[in-house]
């Protein structure tokens, strides 16, 4: 592998990485769950979770920026947060998505085999 390649493949990682760990957090997922619906200002999101200050919801937005997951548009001093639906499609195609076809190829043949097998002692 070139220098190019491997230090594309080690940005990927390193992307990654903030990916996962943004979404380990519970409160940060529930800030994404409040932007799936809509976008939000900065302010709405503190008052949708009034258990953190603002200092706190700015450092998990922070994070979430910093993650790609989520993108920032500023209207003079009103901060508005977007959820970037296209990376959580990348996350869900690249790792959710897989798994998911082997689990469901891993069931179609075991019910297959259950099938068979029962037809077999009838």
């Amino acid at each position: 592998m070139n220098a190019f390649m491997s230090l594309f493949s080690d940005m990927l990682e390193e992307k990654t990485d903030r990916i996962w760990k943004a979404l380990a957090d519970p409160t940060r997922r529930a800030i994404l769950d409040d932007l799936a619906r809509d976008p939000q200002t900065t302010g709405h999101l503190v008052q949708r979770h009034p258990d953190l200050c603002r200092t706190a919801v700015m450092k998990h937005l922070e994070l979430l920026t910093s993650a790609g997951l989520v993108v920032i548009r500023r209207e003079g001093r009103t901060r508005w947060n977007y959820l970037n639906p296209v990376l959580i499609q990348r996350v869900c195609e690249r790792w959710i998505h897989n798994h998911l076809c082997q689990m469901t190829g891993a069931m179609g043949r075991l019910k297959d085999h259950v099938e068979s097998h029962k037809q077999r002692r009838e």
